[in-house]
């Protein structure tokens, strides 16, 4: 109860505080007011905590003549001790017989009012709700001389649950029964709780304990999953595994073991947050097709002719698993062509049902144990590509599909591999080598979920829409304007990235003088004008791969229009890819050019077939971080206001004042009030990335107040953030969005203290933290309603590495189809103090 009542009193991340969200007004109404107001309701909660794929297979749930068998939630866990308080309160003794209590006559009165405590808190935040206190479950005596009026379960009347339901009502159920004769007895809450899912066979059942799931007793580390019909004799009969109530669950139900703040996930994203416990039906694997179900066979799951490619596969040499599950909610196909080791899936497909109850994920754990090395493909327009990101290990945009590997780690076998793609999808690519020995592929360890905005799934994929890089191969760069802060900096990333060679540096001023820090080949400057450069593009990628434009702001359009006519008809693969450092561009509504902030953007990004990519502004980049996570949770009616500093290097390398160390001596210089055009830039990129259900979206622009300054440090920013909410929050609470938002982000470094400058300059990455929440707002002295409705943070950043160069390059690899962060150099978090 006191668990429960905590979690609905916190903020708008849980489902009780959704129901607040509906005016009272709205309750006089109609009753088709009413429900579309639910509804709309139901819709901003999912947006806020899940992906539009998610959103889109729930609200069909929701919407279905089943919705309302949804979810069974045991609330009340671990609540013997409170309840023991309250009986020594009451001068009684608690008994227990075999771990079971004895309950007698005083206990009663107890266990009713804990139920109605509940009931209470749920009316209080406008949630409707009915206690039932009896008349489900019906129930013999356990061992009536032992434990006293104790019972055991032997019907669940699911007449009176439904009734409430149907009644708009949230039924609220405590752990008693009845007999026959009417005698009520105590039981226990897991096995009710158990009993009832089996009779309403929900799509979840879910426990709420303290740890947020089940802990392997040997390992200490949280169980993710257990599909109990696979593993029930390696995990469940484990001294330190308790089946509760999973064992009564219907087939069609899982069971999540999970902490009340997270209980939004497990309800409504795949991803979730706790242990879930699956039952399902058995998975099979099978290598002969006259043992598989007709259904599959009949062209179900693909073509007659198709099976007979298998057979003659195996007539060959080669070999084929057929794998699902009893009802084929989930059915695969993997091949292996004689002599070869890497296995292929060919086909995998689930319902919706599998992939809400993650029948699919136990699927592919199947697979991957009896294939450790697999390859596979899918189309770059699969809404469900970040599924497959998710489980590869490496990656390669060939054409229109993206060829993906698991546990495979031999160079040559990937590029095979790419190239037997390639050649079947028509697609112009060599069989290559790694570059000077150097792994050269796209491979990373596998990373957890995160949202494109909060909640949800937001994976960091390892490459991107390019469609005909050659394997391995060189990549040639050409840098127009080398002369600046930015262009040394680039210089020496390309040096050391493992793809990128540079072919051409163009600088007026430096022109015929050696490029420094630069040892991969003897390089001078040139002087290259927009002609020069655009025949140079006429060569395609032969002759530069990339150019970088880092000019000044409305020096680039030149050079931009000469590679557009001299490349104007030629296909996308064989352009050359124009990442531009200016603001130029960053305001495009054309849909040629994509926002290179890869963390907020990185859909588009890899969805983009122009090759166009717009560097955000440093500033922007730090504020926008800042920011994002905050989107759902901002008052429309207040702008946000953004402080920032800056080290001299960002006002370049023309003599002024703010860029003079002796003028800045003792002294810190605020330009640009307003208007700046970093403070337009952070707002029409935010709203771009805002959900449609969000305070600030396409038809409600965001807005910023920013005012940047800058001080005698050389390199580096800092940002202080206030932000003005629509509810309230807590620090900690600020610190959990973050977390989730940013965890498999591995150019973000979230942090509880605040980042210092001098921790993060040189380095490569955005570090946010130092959460604060004022208690009241001071727009308001004194004002209750507002208090923790202000989030104040603190964001730092390289302007020369993460808010210009390195950005650069991670947008250069995406583009470019390679590891997202290949050749930047990618560090821990420091320890942050303020010593």
């Amino acid at each position: 109860m006191l668990r429960a009542s905590r979690f609905l009193k916190k903020g708008s991340s849980n489902i009780a505080r959704a129901a607040t969200m509906v005016p009272a007004a709205v309750a006089q109404r109609s009753t088709h007011i009413r429900i579309h107001v639910e509804k709309e309701t139901i819709v901003k909660l999912l947006y806020n905590i899940g992906s539009k794929k998610e959103v889109e297979q729930y609200l069909g749930h929701f919407s279905s003549v089943e919705s309302q068998k949804f979810a069974v939630i045991k609330v009340v866990h671990g609540a013997g001790p409170q309840l023991n308080k309250r009986l020594e309160a009451a001068n009684i003794e608690a008994r227990y017989e075999d771990g079971i209590r004895i309950t007698d006559g005083p206990t009663w009165p107890l266990l009713v009012s804990e139920n109605r405590k509940l009931v209470e808190a749920l009316e209080r935040l406008g949630t409707r709700a009915r206690p039932i206190t009896g008349g489900v479950f019906v129930a013999d005596y356990l061992n009536k001389d032992k434990y006293d009026r104790v019972g055991k379960i032997v019907r669940v009347n699911r007449e009176v649950v439904e009734s409430s339901i149907r009644a708009g009502c949230l039924p609220i159920l405590t752990s008693l029964a009845e007999t026959p004769e009417g005698q009520i007895l105590n039981v226990n809450a897991d096995i009710a709780a158990g009993e009832l899912a089996r009779v309403l066979e929900p799509l979840k059942i879910v426990y709420l304990n303290e740890k947020n799931g089940l802990y392997h007793g040997t390992t200490g580390k949280r169980i993710e999953s257990i599909h109990l019909d696979e593993e029930y004799e390696d995990l469940l009969k484990e001294p330190w595994g308790d089946q509760g109530a999973a064992g009564h669950a219907a087939r069609s139900s899982s069971v999540a073991i999970i902490s009340a703040e997270h209980l939004h996930k497990e309800l409504f994203t795949h991803s979730g947050a706790g242990t879930l416990i699956m039952r399902g039906h058995r998975l099979f694997s099978e290598q002969d097709l006259a043992n598989v179900d007709s259904t599959i066979s009949s062209g179900a799951v693909t073509a007659a002719s198709y099976w007979q490619k298998l057979a003659e596969l195996k007539r060959e040499g080669g070999q084929y698993w057929i794998y699902g599950d009893e009802p084929y909610q989930v059915a695969a196909i993997v091949t292996r062509k004689p002599g070869q080791s890497i296995s292929h899936v060919d086909k995998l497909v689930a319902s919706k049902a599998a992939v809400l109850g993650n029948i699919t994920d136990n699927a592919w754990k199947l697979i991957t144990r009896d294939h450790p090395q697999l390859a596979w493909s899918a189309s770059r327009t699969n809404d469900d590509l970040s599924w497959h990101f998710e489980r590869a290990d490496g990656s390669w945009a060939v054409g229109d599909e993206i060829v993906f590997w698991y546990g495979v780690e031999d160079w040559k076998q990937i590029s095979d591999l790419v190239a037997t793609k390639a050649k079947s999808a028509g697609v112009a690519a060599e069989t290559a080598k790694p570059a000077s020995g150097v792994r050269a592929y796209s491979t990373m360890a596998r990373r957890p979920v995160v949202p494109i905005v909060p909640g949800g799934a937001r994976r960091s994929y390892t490459t991107s829409a390019s469609a005909n890089v050659s394997a391995g191969a060189p990549l040639r760069v050409g840098l127009i304007g080398a002369r600046g802060y930015t262009g040394r900096e680039l210089i020496r990333l390309i040096d050391t990235h493992p793809r990128f060679e540079l072919a051409y540096v163009s600088s007026r001023e430096l022109a015929g003088k050696p490029v420094p820090n630069y040892n991969k080949s003897q390089l001078n400057h040139v002087n290259l004008s927009a002609q020069q450069v655009g025949e140079l593009a006429r060569g395609g990628r032969d002759a530069v791969d990339v150019w970088i434009l880092a000019l000044p702001n409305n020096v680039a359009a030149p050079f931009v229009a000469a590679i557009d006519a001299a490349t104007a008809g030629v296909s996308m693969a064989q352009q050359p890819v124009v990442v531009d450092l200016s603001a130029d561009y960053r305001f495009d509504s054309s849909g040629q050019w994509a926002y290179g902030l890869p963390e907020l953007h990185r859909p588009a990004l890899l969805a983009s077939t122009t090759g166009r990519i717009a560097n955000p502004g440093c500033y922007a980049t730090g504020s926008q971080m800042g920011l994002a996570p905050l989107l759902p949770y901002m008052d429309a009616t207040r702008l946000p206001s953004i402080f920032g500093v800056s080290g001299y290097s960002g006002a370049g390398t023309n003599p002024s004042p703010k860029n003079d160390p002796a003028f800045l001596r003792d002294n810190f210089i605020p330009y640009a009030p307003v208007n700046h055009i970093h403070e337009r830039e952070i707002g029409y990129s935010l709203t771009r990335a805002s959900k449609p259900t969000f305070p600030f979206n396409a038809s409600n622009p965001l807005r910023v107040q920013f005012t940047p300054h800058v001080a005698s440090f050389f390199q580096g920013i800092s940002l202080t953030l206030h932000v003005p909410l629509r509810m309230s929050m807590t620090a900690k609470d600020m610190l959990e969005v973050y977390r989730e938002f940013y965890q498999s982000e591995r150019l973000v470094h979230v942090t509880e203290s605040a980042p210092l400058v001098r921790d993060n300059a040189e380095k490569h990455y955005v570090a946010v933290g130092g959460f604060a929440v004022p208690p009241t707002d001071s727009t308001e002295e004194g004002s209750a309603s507002l208090a923790g409705r202000r989030a104040v943070l603190n964001v730092t950043l390289d302007n020369l590495l993460k808010g210009a160069a390195t950005q650069a390059v991670q947008n250069m690899n995406i583009a470019m189809g390679i590891d997202e962060y290949m050749g930047i150099p990618v560090q821990d978090a420091p320890t942050m103090s303020l010593k």
